[in-house]
């Protein structure tokens, strides 16, 4: 071989081999920038959350104060602090969907086994008042033990099981919870209310959007959680419903190896 061939081919290896560590160099300096603004917008978006909280902790103890004050008089004079409180009620809710929306995906994932039938049982201690209010019949069949955060994964199944029992209508809302193994546990979630057009299977996942109007309460953020929660912890989210046959959501999540 040629030895000035062979020392061009020795610069050249040397040179892709500096750019290489050049690249690498720069994409991890790169990445510690994005983790540095990530850790300043997580600190700003708690901040943010919790002063919102308080001034909304203020508007609803000062509407109490002044209704205490009217007490007896006129409903038309009492209606309008009604109204306020129950504005600042969704806020609160609103406000706390968003923090879990924002939150789940960032930093680590800390998945850890998580007992299913715990997260069934700690999801009926959330719900009992709506199980009570709609004569609910909650059922379920034995879960397992997957990998992921108990916390999240209760948040999950509760947004889950409220919906069915509140998107139900005037049926006695009936709710089946089950699971399968095949390479990963899938969980179902099935209820008995009045179903929904496959044309708006996927807009249902997407944040804000909404099927119903102001009859159902809710802001769009609920089953959008669901599905980023489930991804986040190397599963997957999907539904099954026609209209008049009920809603059936599925997930799916890693075995607890």
């Amino acid at each position: 071989m040629d030895t000035s061939h062979q020392d061009r081919s020795e610069d050249e290896i040397t040179r892709l081999r500096q750019a290489l560590d050049a690249a690498t160099l720069a994409s991890f300096e790169l990445q510690k920038r994005l983790d540095r603004a990530n850790e300043g917008f997580e600190e700003f978006v708690s901040m943010a959350a919790h002063n919102m909280r308080e001034s909304l902790r203020d508007v609803t103890a000062f509407s109490d104060l002044m209704a205490e004050a009217r007490a007896g008089a006129d409903s038309e004079d009492i209606q309008p602090l009604q109204r306020i409180r129950e504005g600042a009620a969704r806020m609160q809710t609103l406000l706390a969907d968003v923090v879990d929306f924002w939150a789940t995906g960032s930093g680590d994932r800390q998945a850890s086994p998580t007992d299913m039938e715990a997260v069934f049982h700690q999801t009926l201690l959330s719900a009992d008042k709506l199980i009570a209010e709609r004569g609910a019949i909650v059922t379920h069949d034995p879960l397992p033990w997957v990998r992921g955060n108990f916390a999240i994964l209760t948040k999950v199944l509760n947004h889950l099981l409220r919906n069915a029992i509140e998107y139900c209508g005037d049926a006695s809302p009936r709710v089946h919870i089950s699971a399968r193994l095949e390479s990963e546990w899938v969980f179902s979630v099935q209820d008995n209310g009045p179903g929904i057009d496959s044309a708006f299977h996927g807009r249902i996942f997407e944040p804000f959007k909404r099927l119903h109007g102001n009859e159902h309460p809710g802001n769009g953020l609920g089953l959008p959680f669901c599905k980023k929660a489930v991804d986040w912890y190397g599963g997957r989210m999907w539904l099954e419903s026609k209209p008049g046959a009920g809603s059936k959501f599925y997930f799916a999540l890693p075995p607890n190896d």
